[in-house]
């Protein structure tokens, strides 16, 4: 089928406003037929989780690098699945035949295969974060308001304990009146081996059975094969990733934002920055995000710390104790708090303070039984629940993470216009808020 009538599909549909979502989504089954695009790595992990929930049918497996290691557990996994190397190959063929789809691409191609499946009226789950670029996540969070899908941003954690502690802990007037966060990640990322990075390596021979030009999407810019880019290494590229924040921040300040009602800052700086790059990511930085007072609750501000050596302040009442992982630190006029990522609950600092809180039964403990992110996923498609990570709540999340990693591309203080969203003080960084599209994949930038 020519692209051609892939763009009258998504047309149509966009015009009529209508939901294609086959009848047996709405539970007449119990199951729903699920595509992945981008089976290999998380993808891998994303589709065992889903079929684990025992909803799912995997009726189709689709990556541009079928047939090779990459790909090997999915597909011995899922012997009978229909194969494709192109997502928009699977739609045209197999449209009819989907409910859900499960995409686990690069960051950088997220944005067309989420678009035209919601334009076909199926539902979305999508690692984090959502997309690489502020116009991308903005046009598909208008896409799921407009053909009323179900959405699920991967970031996992967002079902688990820290998600119902921090509501419960809002509620109860526990977590209030935060002024402060740092938050940090200083495992080491690939590209911190690479050194000094002056452009993409060019030469060496496409892997068999991988379709790099179909690798490459949306990309403006031709670029030769290289293994810093497949399998793995695209992430630490600003054409192709969101760096460490993007990969991290997603786990790490999920429930802040979300809770805290953040919504966008108002200005962006780089505090600091180590090996600055036209093309990959610093090998260490500080943002800062500053966001104005909202709904009864102070302006506050988050400090991201990443690399290696960059370490956040340890506040005196976590002094002694090692800190593990990635995390945050939590300052509120009354409280300290102290968390890790994903779904790892915050705990009050000192700890003395906390044993007196739950003492006097101030704190609540008891979060309930509760979906995985999967398994939430999938009741949502079923009509049985909501999603806790929807393109609605996710969406603003995902422009955090795109606007700090512009603001790691650049250096500097960047200041926005929330309302407008864009920046007032410098023209190159509003370029960054969208990429060039590659001739030939413009239609899925027409909502």
């Amino acid at each position: 089928m020519k692209v051609s009538r892939r763009s009258t599909l998504m047309t149509a549909a966009a015009a009529t406003g209508f939901s294609l979502i086959p009848g047996r989504v709405l539970g007449a089954n119990k199951r729903v037929n699920v595509a992945a695009i981008g089976i290999g790595a998380r993808g891998a992990g994303v589709l065992k989780s889903i079929d684990q929930t025992g909803l799912a049918n995997i009726v189709a497996l689709c990556d541009v690098a079928l047939g090779t290691q990459h790909t090997a557990q999915s597909e011995e996994l899922f012997p009978t699945a229909k194969r494709f190397r192109d997502f928009r190959v699977l739609f045209d063929r197999m449209a009819n035949e989907i409910d859900a789809v499960l995409v686990c691409t690069p960051d950088f191609s997220h944005f067309p295969a989420s678009m035209m499946a919601m334009s076909l009226g199926k539902h979305v789950y999508v690692e984090k974060p959502m997309a690489r670029t502020f116009q991308e996540v903005e046009l598909m969070m208008r896409a799921e308001k407009k053909y009323g899908v179900v959405t699920q941003m991967g970031n996992q954690g967002h079902s688990e304990n820290n998600y119902y502690q921090f509501k419960a802990w809002k509620e109860a007037g526990i977590i209030k009146d935060v002024t402060h966060v740092d938050a940090y990640m200083n495992n080491a990322r690939r590209w911190h081996k690479w050194g000094e990075v002056k452009g993409f390596d060019s030469g060496a021979p496409v892997p068999e059975n991988l379709d790099w030009d179909l690798w490459l999407g949306t990309t403006p810019h031709a670029v030769d094969y290289s293994n810093k880019l497949h399998p793995g290494n695209w992430r630490g590229w600003h054409q192709f990733g969101t760096g460490c924040f993007g990969d991290w921040g997603a786990h790490i300040l999920d429930t802040i934002h979300q809770f805290l009602e953040l919504g966008l800052p108002e200005t962006v700086s780089a505090k600091k920055m180590e090996g600055r790059s036209d093309f990959i990511f610093p090998m260490a930085s500080t943002i800062n995000f500053a966001f104005p007072a909202r709904n009864g609750m102070p302006a506050m501000d988050i400090d991201w710390y990443d690399g290696r050596n960059n370490t956040a302040p340890v506040p005196a009442e976590f002094a002694g104790r090692e800190i593990s992982g990635p995390g945050k630190f939590i300052y509120s006029k009354e409280y300290l708090f102290q968390g890790d990522s994903h779904g790892s609950t915050l705990q009050i600092i000192p700890y003395e303070k906390m044993r007196e809180l739950l003492a006097a039964g101030r704190v609540p403990r008891d979060f309930g039984k509760n979906s995985d992110h999967y398994m939430n996923f999938m009741k949502a498609c079923l009509g049985e629940e909501k999603t806790n990570s929807p393109f609605s709540v996710a969406g603003p999340l995902s422009q955090v993470l795109n606007l700090g990693c512009i603001a790691q591309h650049l250096g500097g203080e960047l200041k926005f216009d929330r309302s407008k969203k864009i920046f007032t003080n410098n023209q190159l960084a509003n370029n960054l808020l969208k990429d060039d599209v590659r001739k030939g994949w413009e239609q899925y930038y027409k909502l």
